[in-house]
């Protein structure tokens, strides 16, 4: 529209929890009066999971949806006019709108290419014989709720596996590891607390691995059993130093087990898709891998861990997921304010990122 110099959609902030108070405000800049008929602002959160797959050797598109919030508002004129359409002045116009979220358990906001939650407000500029303006404004939903002081993520978890590698012609020993992992839940930037004992009886060599994997699993709902997608991704390995045959040796993650951004553990919230990390410790020789292995199930939580009986919590951050797992890795093209060639193929500028969502982390230097 010639007349309408500036529309934009403000939030007072870019990151959410269930049930809070969102205020926003819409921004018209006008060069001369018109008519307008309605301001309409919509409320969205919705799972979008789409991909292709091979039924009688063609390649079609399965898609699905599913909402979680969907709420409307007019914050300017009637929802049905009928009289005469009020006239907007000329000049800088500022719309008031206030939603709040439910209290329900809303899933993380999320972006990957087979499946996305995205959260955002869409506003429409009613304007008669003319085709409305429309504006979309994104922002971040924190979620699930998830408290690492949580009773079921306090218990510390102990796993153990042996393997005996003698046989009726040789006299090899056996190899066996003990783990302890101190708690199962843990928010991004917190150190994961492990603990290994390791008795290598054999005769070879072995080495400890700490491997986190993130598993995504995606689904949509065709047909008698649907369709599903699942992906996996390491977040970090971490090699120990080799533990001599006949000889015991224990660890202590200490530090050197950081979690990085990423999404937070997303199982039973949403029928699009499942976020979940397993963490895996095991035993490499050089003539075998996972010798020895025992698995847990890691929580990434939203609240942090707090020492009990003190007053202090550790100060809490909003960043984007790191680059190498589901949720960080890949950004839609309708966020994407393209590249600018300028004839000059070493100096191509990198693309503009208008959204991406944001996690929970803790300051690294306040982790215990």
């Amino acid at each position: 529209m010639d007349y309408i110099r500036e529309f934009d959609i403000k939030l007072d902030k870019e990151y959410y929890y269930a049930g809070e108070n969102i205020n926003g405000l819409v921004i018209l800049d006008t060069v001369e009066n018109f008519k307008l008929r309605t301001i309409r602002v919509l409320l969205r959160g919705k799972a979008h999971a789409e991909w292709k797959v091979l039924l009688s050797g063609d390649r079609r598109t399965v898609k699905d949806d599913q909402y979680f919030i969907d709420e409307r508002q007019v914050i300017w004129g009637e929802k049905n006019l009928e009289t005469t359409i009020p006239i907007l002045p000329r000049g800088v116009h500022r719309f008031p709108f206030r939603f709040s979220l439910p209290e329900s358990s809303l899933p993380c906001s999320f972006e990957s290419k087979p499946c996305c939650i995205r959260y955002y407000f869409k506003v429409t500029i009613d304007i008669p014989y003319a085709s409305p303006p429309q504006g979309m404004k994104y922002f971040t939903v924190i979620g699930p709720h998830i408290d690492c002081m949580d009773e079921q993520y306090l218990k510390p978890v102990v796993y153990e596996d042996r393997k005996s590698t003698c046989c009726w012609c040789c006299k090899k020993g056996t190899v066996s590891l003990r783990c302890v992992l101190e708690r199962s839940a843990y928010v991004c930037k917190e150190s994961v607390k492990l603990k290994a004992t390791i008795d290598n009886q054999s005769e070879d060599e072995v080495k400890l691995r700490v491997r986190l994997e993130q598993c995504c699993e995606f689904f949509i709902d065709r047909g008698v059993l649907g369709v599903s997608k699942d992906l996996k991704h390491l977040v970090f390995e971490y090699r120990g130093s080799n533990v001599k045959p006949h000889s015991r040796s224990k660890w202590d993650s200490s530090n050197s087990l950081v979690l990085p951004p990423m999404p937070t553990t997303l199982v039973g919230i949403c029928r699009l898709v499942q976020i979940y990390y397993v963490l895996s410790v095991s035993l490499d020789s050089d003539k075998d891998v996972d010798v020895v292995q025992v698995n847990f199930p890691i929580t990434i939580a939203t609240v942090p861990f707090r020492i009990p009986n003190t007053n202090t919590s550790p100060t809490i951050r909003y960043e984007h997921a790191c680059s190498h797992v589901e949720g960080g890795q890949y950004i839609g093209p309708e966020f994407l304010l393209g590249q600018v060639y300028d004839g000059n193929e070493h100096h191509i500028r990198e693309p503009i990122v208008l959204y991406k969502p944001l996690y929970v982390t803790v300051d690294k230097s306040e982790t215990n």
